[in-house]
């Protein structure tokens, strides 16, 4: 037996349950609830709020929208770092839902050039290696301190969405282990010093996957990590999954750090059982890791399963989570 399963093995599951319904990186998805209920979207809105990037139908594909901010103590501690996760976060969004990156544009704010270029680095490195042009943006350098947004446009010729995981399909964890946690934070880049070719190539799984109808939904593992990414999947679905502890391999062994990382390529996908081999061969193919970890049933439940025993994290009925889950038709007598 390694030292990862002895690691998992040791775990408190139903203490790491309560651990994970608590942590800030899953309850920090409320705040989108907020937003949603002050817009009066719901899924059925225009570009289906709930997804990694809006959707809009153009011609025989969709072009698809999204954004991402970061955190001002982020963007001043380490801003290199946040330049390149504007690029690649809001890549994973677009891969996630089967498309493929057309180009972003950001917002930027500093209190000098200085502190401009540090940012504006990052971003350039990522554009450079992962192919995406960055063709315009916002930039204010008479601000008190750092602040950082940017943008995505895409296109799918057939999507991958939060909202058709199925009772019966199981649950796949992919993530890209060939790196390492940055620092004492959550997040686990694993693009430092990767060739560009390889990362390019990585990128065309996903809407691979898609065209070819391998998978039935998905999403990119996001700050909310494995745990808060499930959950969020569903609840836009409107179904229960459950998330066998002992199916998950830690990269460094520590199960608890390892639910709620944040990957800089990962991504939660639902499958019919029988085509659960040839989604984890497109990964394997490319030294991605990818592991069914779990199932999808009817109900409103995540749960932490370990043998017989399944640990409640949320019920999405009980406690919206991102208040999103599908609108019932109204009963007819």
């Amino acid at each position: 037996m390694d030292g990862v399963d002895t690691a998992r093995r040791m775990i408190d599951v139903a203490a790491l349950a309560a651990h994970l319904a608590a942590h800030p990186h899953v309850t920090g998805k409320r705040d989108i609830d907020v937003a949603c209920a002050a817009l009066g979207l719901s899924q059925n809105s225009p570009g289906r709020p709930g997804d990694d990037a809006a959707a809009i139908p153009d011609g025989d594909g969709w072009q698809l929208m999204a954004t991402e901010g970061f955190m001002n103590d982020f963007v001043a501690s380490a801003p290199w770092f946040a330049g390149w996760c504007a690029v690649m976060v809001n890549m994973s969004d677009i891969l996630a839902m089967g498309g493929r990156p057309t180009a972003v544009t950001n917002t930027l704010w500093a209190p000098d050039a200085a502190t401009a270029q540090e940012i504006l680095r990052g971003m350039k490195d990522a554009s450079e290696a992962y192919g995406i042009p960055i063709v315009g943006g916002h930039t204010n350098l008479r601000t008190a301190q750092p602040q950082l947004a940017a943008a995505i446009w895409g296109r799918a010729n057939a999507l991958i969405t939060s909202f058709d995981a199925q009772p019966g399909d199981v649950l796949i964890a992919s993530a890209d282990l060939r790196g390492a946690y940055a620092g004492d934070s959550s997040n686990f880049p694993a693009f430092l010093n990767a060739p560009h070719e390889r990362l390019r190539g990585d990128m065309k799984i996903l809407p691979a996957l898609a065209e070819d109808g391998l998978v039935t939904a998905g999403k990119d593992i996001s700050q909310g990590g494995i745990a808060g990414t499930a959950l969020m999947l569903a609840e836009c679905s409107g179904v229960a999954i459950t998330i066998d502890a002992t199916r998950i391999a830690p990269p460094d062994g520590d199960l608890t750090r390892w639910m709620t990382a944040f990957p800089s390529f990962g991504f939660l996908l639902t499958a019919k059982p029988e085509n659960a081999a040839g989604v984890l061969s497109r990964f394997h193919q490319r030294d991605i890791g990818a592991v069914v970890i779990g199932s999808v049933s009817s109900g409103s439940a995540l749960t932490l399963g370990e043998g017989s025993a399944h640990h409640l994290i949320w019920n999405h009925a009980a406690a919206p989570y991102l208040g999103l889950a599908p609108i019932k038709e109204p009963a007819h007598a």
